[in-house]
């Protein structure tokens, strides 16, 4: 197997999803992972451990976790929003687990109902327990560059809740730009910083296209030594508690770019078209980020179906 680059981690199947109208049964989520599987994709959040009547997107995930396909060679991920939520998560045989901490406090209330204060303790326990239970810890740092009630997020306070998560014991630091708002100076300032504190093997980045600047942004923290990005196939996604949060950074432009750069992610681009294509028809609506008409056209061409 060739050696990996960058690490791509999809998170269509959760972040994606929690925002759509379409509620998707249970079956057809694993029909949407399963086309993520069969594309290359080997890091999905699969889902989130929360109550189904704040998020009914995500209604059913204890049972999808018991039955996601080739466990054995993906890194399947949960997110965790209380230890009622790793519990659950736990019970499944789930062994990456991740957090969500907004950087102000407006967002935390707005989010989960909490204060800064309050997710923040939240966060920390779940880190440590999964520390001590021997799985894999998460901690995203939402709204880090732009919150949508507060404005500008400093970096220092980034920093600092960054570093109460490596001390409880995260394993993976995800950065994300959660409206959309950054642009690469900002991402090279703030990752420059993070890096130098955190390692940049401890460093993920998430960020949304509502700009249009999620791609540059990529190459910003490509800049810094990150090397692991979340990204949505389609573009499917943006965050129900910000206003104004639209999709994620597509899957095949961020792999497109990086594959062409020959950056190696382990995924061939022009596979991820049948992806596409089935959240499509299972959301029944147009998907497909910035490149997704030309890799369509490739994909027929290749295949011999080009007229």
């Amino acid at each position: 197997m060739s050696t990996i680059d960058v690490v791509i981690n999809e998170v269509g199947p959760r972040d994606g999803l929690q925002s759509q109208s379409r509620r998707l049964s249970v079956a057809q989520r694993l029909e949407m992972i399963q086309a993520l599987v069969d594309a290359g994709l080997r890091n999905i959040e699969a889902g989130s451990f929360v109550s189904p009547k704040a998020v009914p997107q995500m209604a059913g995930t204890a049972e999808l976790f018991s039955r996601l396909p080739h466990p054995e060679c993906v890194c399947y991920s949960a997110l965790v929003p209380n230890v009622r939520g790793y519990e659950l998560a736990s019970a499944t045989g789930a062994h990456t687990l991740s957090v969500v901490l907004s950087a102000t406090e407006t967002m935390n209330q707005r989010n989960i109902h909490l204060s800064l204060e309050q997710t923040t303790t939240v966060c920390t326990e779940l880190m440590r327990r999964a520390q001590d239970d021997g799985l894999e810890g998460w901690a995203y740092v939402a709204v880090a560059y732009t919150c949508p009630f507060e404005g500008a997020t400093p970096m220092v306070v980034v920093e600092r809740l960054a570093a109460k998560m490596i001390e409880a014991g995260a394993a993976k630091l995800i950065i994300a730009d959660t409206i959309g708002a950054a642009n690469p100076v900002q991402v090279r300032s703030l990752m420059k910083r993070l890096v130098g504190s955190f390692g940049a093997q401890r460093i993920a980045c998430h960020f949304h296209d509502t700009r249009g600047m999620a791609l540059a942004n990529v190459l910003a923290a490509l800049d810094e030594d990150v090397r692991a990005f979340d990204s949505s196939i389609g573009g499917l996604g943006g965050c129900p508690f910000s206003p104004g949060a639209s999709g994620n950074v597509a899957t095949e432009d961020v792999v497109l770019m990086l594959e062409s750069m020959g950056l190696r992610t382990g995924i061939d681009p022009l596979a991820l078209v049948g992806a596409v294509k089935c959240c499509s028809a299972l959301l029944g609506s147009s998907l497909g980020g910035h490149c997704y008409r030309w890799l369509e056209r490739e994909a027929d061409r290749t295949a011999g179906g080009e007229k």
